[in-house]
């Protein structure tokens, strides 16, 4: 199911193609496409080049993992993401060292995600990050070393048939995709005045 945002500027295919689906297919993700993933996300900008993130792969190939993580979940996200052929868990390193918090290993993971998910977008692959479950569990069940935070929880894999959801998540599926226009939030050198567009002329 294509779902291309409506762009009120231009951007690349591969950013208007990117989206959120709750379905996937049964197809696993091949090995080298998830590689290819987190290569992306090895390579997003870091602050200092700390790369404060890590990420626990689980598949259903490794059941035992797979259901430690589906269990942190939320509910509602896991009647559609016990689906996903990946799901992965991902981890900030909150100090740069012992003592010393790194106040933008939020903002570097979010980086590499983005990165991964474009790339996802490039090999025709979907991911749906969720801040829906349980982050002291996830900690616990994977038993993270101290200064480490459980952050997300993404999945991964190929689009599926929105059929297969239940009713309500199934019109969540297929409602038009929507953003909120640049006037509301990108200003120009001042809070709340919107940027506006310049006519140059060329001589």
């Amino acid at each position: 199911m294509d779902k291309y945002a409506q762009t009120d500027h231009p951007i690349h295919d591969l950013l208007k193609t990117r989206w959120s689906p709750r379905t996937f297919s049964a197809q696993p993700v091949e090995s080298e496409k998830l590689f290819s993933l987190f290569e992306a996300a090895r390579w997003s900008a870091s602050g200092g080049n700390t790369q404060p993130w890590s990420f626990i792969v689980t598949s259903r190939e490794n059941p035992a993992a797979f259901e430690k993580l589906l269990g942190t979940l939320g509910e509602r996200n896991q009647l559609w993401a016990k689906n996903a052929p990946v799901l992965v868990l991902s981890i900030t390193k909150s100090e740069r060292e012992p003592g010393k918090p790194n106040a933008w290993a939020g903002y570097d993971l979010g980086q590499s995600v983005a990165h991964l998910s474009v790339q996802a977008s490039a090999l025709g692959l979907y991911v749906h990050q969720m801040g829906g479950f349980d982050r002291q569990k996830a900690a616990q069940v994977f038993e993270l070393p101290a200064g480490h935070e459980a952050m997300t929880v993404f999945s991964i894999g190929y689009p599926g048939d929105p059929a297969s959801l239940p009713e309500g998540l199934r019109e969540r599926e297929l409602e038009t995709r929507t953003r909120n226009p640049l006037s509301e939030f990108v200003f120009d050198g001042a809070w709340q005045q919107p940027l506006a567009e310049k006519n140059a002329s060329l001589n």
